[in-house]
C-alpha cells in the first residue's frame, strides 16, 4: 500500500520548509504496520455490519479503531517534535511552537 523512501534514520532536513518528513524504514515500516492493522479492522466491521452483527459487538471493534488511530498520530507527532520542531527552533522560528499547538490540540 505505501512505499518507503530509501532515507537514512535521523536524516530530518528542512522538513518543515519542503513539508516532506524523512523517515528510517524501521519507521515507515511501523507506521505501515500500524495503518495496515486500522484497515483490516476497518474492514472488519464493514464486514460486521453486512452480517448485522450486535452492535454492542460493533462498538467495541470502533472503539479499538479509535484507539489505534490515536495512538498511530501520538507516533506521528513525537516524530514531528523530534525532528521539524526541534530544527526550527534551532534555527530561530519561534513560530513553529504555534503551529505545534494547534497540532496537538487536534489529537485530543
Amino acid at each position: 500500500m505505501f512505499e518507503a523512501d530509501d532515507q537514512q534514520e535521523g536524516n530530518a532536513g528542512n522538513c518543515c520548509h519542503t513539508k516532506h518528513t524523512p523517515r528510517s524504514v524501521a519507521q515507515h515500516k511501523n507506521l505501515k504496520n500500524r495503518l495496515n492493522r486500522m484497515i483490516g479492522q476497518l474492514n472488519g466491521i464493514g464486514r460486521m455490519l453486512e452480517e448485522n452483527r450486535y452492535c454492542g459487538d460493533i462498538l467495541t471493534q470502533v472503539a479499538a479503531v479509535e484507539s489505534a488511530l490515536q495512538g498511530f498520530g501520538y507516533i506521528v507527532l513525537k516524530e514531528h517534535l523530534e525532528t521539524c520542531v526541534v530544527e526550527e527552533v534551532l534555527n530561530g522560528n519561534d513560530k513553529i511552537m504555534d503551529e505545534t499547538i494547534e497540532l496537538v490540540k487536534k489529537l485530543k
